[in-house]
């Protein structure tokens, strides 16, 4: 898919400096219409890991989950902007989708609290969680394979009143809105050009097709916030432009959403802000453009410190990176002990680069064996497919 262009402009500042304003409303200043080819505003550094927003949907503080003695979420604090497309990216392996359960009810953590929307959440099931308007759908789809697309889409409509077993006895209390609940899904149906698969079994549709579906259903409770565990993953390329567009939709209708993926340059296409993770924690935040360029991202991706603390990796590098910013030319300097040499301005011949646009990828060798993986702004992806 070609790259989206992305113009600069002017991103108004807020009155606190810790503070971020993520693709405020053309009246609130800068309008963030990246999928369309619209601008996006450009920050000159990446936001510090956990930075406040000023308008957030989710806040989380202190959510940790361990499974035996590995700890697979370490996240201090975290906000996730209204109104916008937030990615959340990271290496095979970063925490992503066990964060995505916790939030979302799926899963419950050793220690942490959580709100939505100002409702605190913790330890409320998952059930009681999309019904307050926070809904999610999975990497590897969940339709009932054995039910028609349409009975699937009504499964997602709340407060059925055929639901409850003395109703469900007179059919005058359920009838009309029975009829009202099929009208709206035909009708998210037809945006999705499902409508003609309408009578076909969910098992009878595609890869594409199911996760076209899976977020059709979603739709069916009219959410707030819509989180989406690799939408893209396993999906024909021939719908992938499809799915961007009714992810992007999905904002223009005034949701949230909150996505993984794997894939940068889809990241790059349609996210307003990037949340990176590594090793379960946050390690930064920001614009697309700006948080790709990040030497501490491209290290959390290639993995050349994993035996190190993360915590004093992230500070080394970002240290060293602004300390050793040197003319065109220079030669590229190592980042610290067991790390990969990284260029801080050298010749992009020089294959020990990792840092630059378009800087061919550093290779590296990890317990896996060597891996050449693609790095800066305008990688065409920066891991491997999850086999989950």
């Amino acid at each position: 898919m070609p790259d989206t262009p992305l113009t600069p402009v002017p991103e108004p500042q807020p009155s606190d400096p810790t503070v971020h304003a993520v693709g405020e409303t053309s009246q609130g200043g800068s309008t963030v219409t990246a999928a369309s080819g619209g601008a996006r505003p450009i920050a000159a550094e990446p936001a510090a890991p956990g930075c406040k927003k000023t308008d957030p949907i989710v806040v989380a503080d202190d959510i940790t989950r361990s499974f035996g003695g590995n700890t697979a979420v370490d996240v201090e604090h975290v906000e996730i902007p209204r109104g916008v497309i937030t990615a959340l990216i990271g290496p095979n392996g970063a925490g992503k989708t066990t964060l995505f359960n916790l939030l979302s009810g799926f899963d419950k953590p050793n220690t942490g609290r959580w709100s939505f929307d100002g409702t605190t959440l913790s330890g409320i099931p998952s059930f009681k969680v999309s019904r307050l308007g926070q809904v999610r759908t999975f990497q590897l789809t969940k339709s009932l394979a054995m039910l028609s697309v349409l009975e699937n889409m009504k499964l997602g409509a709340k407060d059925q009143r055929g639901e409850h077993f003395w109703s469900a006895l007179w059919p005058p209390a359920w009838k009309s809105q029975e009829k009202a609940i099929e009208a709206k899904a035909m009708g998210l149906l037809e945006k999705f050009l499902l409508d003609k698969k309408k009578d076909d079994y969910a098992a009878a549709l595609s890869g594409g097709q199911r996760k076209l579906l899976e977020m059709a259903r979603a739709l069916m409770s009219d959410p707030q916030f819509v989180m989406l565990d690799e939408p893209m993953a396993g999906v024909n390329p021939a719908l992938t432009q499809s799915l961007l567009g009714h992810i992007v939709r999905l904002k223009d209708d005034g949701m949230t959403v909150l996505f993984v993926e794997h894939d940068m340059h889809m990241v790059q296409a349609i996210a307003d802000w990037v949340i990176v993770m590594a090793e379960g924690r946050i390690v930064a935040e920001g614009e697309p453009g700006v948080v790709m360029q990040d030497p501490a991202v491209i290290d959390a991706y290639l993995g050349s410190n994993k035996d190190r603390d993360l915590g004093e990796v992230v500070a080394e590098i970002r240290a060293e990176h602004r300390a050793t910013e040197r003319p065109q030319g220079d030669a590229s300097t190592a980042s610290g002990a067991g790390s990969a040499p990284r260029a801080a301005g050298g010749s992009q011949a020089d294959a020990s680069t990792a840092s630059g646009v378009d800087a061919a990828p550093p290779a590296t060798s990890s317990s896996h064996g060597d891996t050449s993986r693609a790095s800066g702004a305008h990688a065409a992806g920066t891991t491997e497919e999850d086999p989950r």
